[in-house]
């Protein structure tokens, strides 16, 4: 299941480029012209088997999910780090328990304490992607609520906008409701 590396044929610049296969799939069945008589690379050097070439070994594949939100995966990140330290201290706490040595005591006093702290990262996690999602409206696709609801306030401003524009150009010109020059 896991990924194999396979040596593809060297290139008109001499360099040779690795590829990965993914899964138990055969590879693929097609076969090159030979080379000028007396070629130096037959099949076998070029890392092919009796002149039949290997599929890719890297595949672009699209992503799955989008990337998180930058203020979101920071948070992640923080989060994950401060759990990590909270698992480490419990395990430190257990260990120093066992063996019966003083530090025992205050590494639950400070596993408890990071306890507090990384479910506060948590649910700062949790919260920042709740607040960047109301502040950027929902995953933006044509049927969105969200972008329509933009796109109508765009709409609106643009109208004040150009009302007021209007108003001050009336202003300027000195008239109490007058529209034309006399």
């Amino acid at each position: 299941m896991g990924t194999v590396g396979r040596r593809e044929a060297p290139d008109d610049s001499g360099t040779v480029r690795l590829r990965a296969r993914h899964g138990p799939r055969a590879p693929e069945r097609r076969t090159e012209a030979p080379g000028p008589p007396g070629d130096r690379r037959d099949a076998g050097d070029r890392g092919t088997r009796a002149g039949y070439a290997y599929r890719p070994l890297w595949v672009e594949e699209p992503a799955r999910r989008r990337r998180l939100p930058d203020p979101v995966r920071t948070a992640a990140v923080r989060a994950v780090l401060i759990v990590a330290v909270t698992l480490i201290q419990a395990m430190v706490a257990f260990l120093a328990a066992l063996a019966g040595s003083w530090l025992a005591f205050p590494m639950v006093i400070s596993g408890v304490a990071s306890t507090v702290v990384a479910t506060w990262g948590v649910l700062d996690v949790w919260v920042t992607r709740q607040v960047w999602k109301q502040r950027h409206g929902v995953v933006s696709v044509p049927s969105s609520t969200a972008r329509a609801l933009r796109r109508e306030r765009r709409r609106a401003r643009r109208r004040a906008r150009a009302m007021e524009r209007t108003r001050e150009r009336i202003r300027r010109r000195g008239g109490a409701g007058q529209l034309s020059h006399p």
